[in-house]
């Protein structure tokens, strides 16, 4: 049998937060019905972790593929996760995923988003676009979005910088105003993050000068198919493992 797929979202008070997770998780279902797709919260929400965890070893399951619904590596990935996944139960082989970026295909759902707020593909050329991500103090994280801006600004776009809601600098509204002192006829805030939630609303208050806002990563198909390429890379490597111990 295939391991089970258990998807871990950090959790938050913000309902909606939650809400989209879940409906991120019933599009990767609808993709891969042969997987089954479990979910967990670090905190706020339940099903946490360590319940679903539990739950599966007493019904008999024994490998699962545990994957972080992160953008990037950071201190949730590196440590909490880790931690909660050493205090398993012990019949369960866990496989930990890597993080969902970077992507081209989170570019795609980016772009996605910034094309039902409003943009066309036509408006690439003349339009300044922040990549506005939640923020973290490691600078390995901080280091990556970075990367990505420089990545999709070759892809045809005026400009793009990277902003942070929280722990790095630039804010959301400063990025904004270097576009727009830069030249570009239109200024686009694109939210590098999963769902919605306090981090995600100061993103949309420092696009308040911006000329389009797009939505959150979500459940956008993209976002759907990196999980499901990570689940395999991770069960792939799992399946080589003991193959070779054979």
């Amino acid at each position: 049998m295939k391991p089970v797929l258990l998807v871990i979202a950090h959790g938050s008070r913000d309902p909606r937060h939650a809400a989209t997770v879940h409906a991120l998780v019933r599009r990767v279902r609808s993709l891969r019905p042969d997987v089954r797709v479990e979910t967990g919260f670090l905190d706020f929400n339940i099903p946490s972790v360590q319940g679903v965890l539990k739950s599966l070893a007493a019904e008999g399951v024994r490998d699962v593929v545990a994957l972080p619904l992160l953008l990037t590596r950071a201190f949730h990935a590196k440590a909490d996760i880790p931690a909660v996944l050493r205090d398993a139960p012990r019949q369960l082989r866990i496989r930990q995923a890597e993080v969902l970026g970077p992507s081209p295909l989170l570019l795609s759902a980016l772009e996605r988003r910034l094309y039902e707020a409003g943009l066309t593909p036509a408006d690439k050329s003349s339009t300044g676009v922040v990549l506005a991500s939640a923020g973290s103090t490691d600078p390995e994280a901080i280091a990556v979005i970075a990367d990505i801006a420089r990545e999709w600004r070759h892809t045809g776009w005026c400009a793009v910088r990277p902003a942070f809601a929280s722990a790095a600098l630039p804010r959301t509204e400063d990025a904004v105003r270097e576009l727009r002192a830069l030249g570009c006829a239109k200024v686009a805030v694109a939210p590098y993050v999963l769902a919605p939630g306090f981090l995600p609303d100061r993103i949309a208050r420092g696009a308040a000068e911006a000329d389009v806002l797009a939505g959150v990563l979500g459940p956008a198909p993209e976002v759907a198919r990196v999980l499901l390429l990570r689940y395999d890379a991770a069960a792939a490597r799992g399946l080589l493992r003991l193959t070779v111990s054979a």
